[in-house]
This record gives C-alpha cells, sequence and structure tokens, in this order.
C-alpha cells in the first residue's frame, strides 16, 4: 500500500468515525431532555389509583426553610421543603401504616412510622431545585438529628433520595 491510499483509507475511517460520534451525540441530546422531563413529577399510588403531581406544584407548596448539617455533603446546607405528615394526610386521607418508595435510580424500600413531624419532603437546596444530580427531585430528611453523630452515615440510612413513587401500602 502506498502513502497516498493509506491516506484515503485514514480519511475514510475518520469520517466513518466523526458520523458514529454525531450519531451518538444526537441521541444523548434527543433522550437526556426526556429523561429530565419525567424526573419533574411525583407519582403518587394508592390502591388502584395512581395520580401524577408536578414538582413545580409542590415546589409551591414549599412553606419551610431551614438550615441543617447534610452528612451526605460535610457540611450545613439550607433547606426548602413541607412537612411529610401533613402532606400524607392531604394525599391520601391518613397516614398510611406504610409507604413503598422507588427512585429514579430504581432503589425501593419499604417504611413504616411516618406519623413524625420530623420527617420533611425536601424540594430545593441553597436557594436551588434539587436535581437527579443533587440526589433529587424529591428527598426526604429529618430536621431535627437528635443524639445521632453526624459523622457517622449509618445513622442516616433512612433517608430517601431522588424519589420518583410513594405508594401507600395499608
Amino acid at each position: 500500500m502506498n502513502a497516498a491510499s493509506l491516506r484515503v483509507a485514514y480519511a475514510q475511517r475518520f469520517k466513518k468515525q466523526v458520523k458514529t460520534g454525531f450519531a451518538y451525540l444526537l441521541i444523548l441530546i434527543v433522550s437526556f431532555p426526556l429523561a429530565s422531563v419525567h424526573a419533574r413529577e411525583l407519582t403518587l399510588i394508592n390502591g388502584d389509583d395512581t395520580r401524577q403531581i408536578p414538582t413545580a406544584s409542590l415546589i409551591q407548596q414549599a412553606d419551610t426553610t431551614f438550615t441543617l448539617f447534610d452528612p451526605y455533603q460535610g457540611r450545613d446546607v439550607e433547606m426548602r421543603g413541607f412537612e411529610f405528615r401533613d402532606f400524607l394526610i392531604e394525599q391520601f386521607g391518613e397516614i398510611p401504616p406504610g409507604l413503598h418508595f422507588t427512585a429514579w435510580d430504581d432503589y425501593d424500600v419499604t417504611l413504616s412510622g411516618w406519623d413524625d413531624p420530623n420527617w420533611y419532603m425536601i424540594l430545593e437546596e441553597d436557594g436551588e431545585p434539587l436535581t437527579l444530580r443533587s440526589r433529587g427531585p424529591l428527598r426526604l430528611v429529618e430536621r431535627d438529628y437528635g443524639a445521632r453523630d453526624v459523622n457517622s452515615l449509618r445513622e442516616f440510612n433512612d433517608w430517601v433520595w431522588m424519589i420518583r413513587s410513594i405508594e401507600a401500602r395499608w
């Protein structure tokens, strides 16, 4: 093979790689907004009743702002949200004995004991709406840590973040 044919072969390979790169970029550009659109609502499930609540309407309900030490970030964070217990009563008529949470990363867990004013649904952190990247768009945190050690992350295993859906378990 001479130098001219090598140049042609490399040029053809380069064009093919550029086309492939543009195809991947186009797929990413199209799919990313779709994922973020779906992360803008909370699904509530109560038996056969399934409802979607836009995150924007939940942000409007956020009536409490407080600062607490976030053990996962290792710093004080200003959080804005609302009391979760009141939200449950508003949505389900009473506080279900258990709640099944599904997160955007497909983590799921069923927890009980929500008749506690210490739990808050957080929608904003340091004045910015939570995103999937910041463990949002919805996060459940405890406002008062009691005597727990903030340096031990195991003490905060019951925080729930990246919440996609909440199902009442009766």
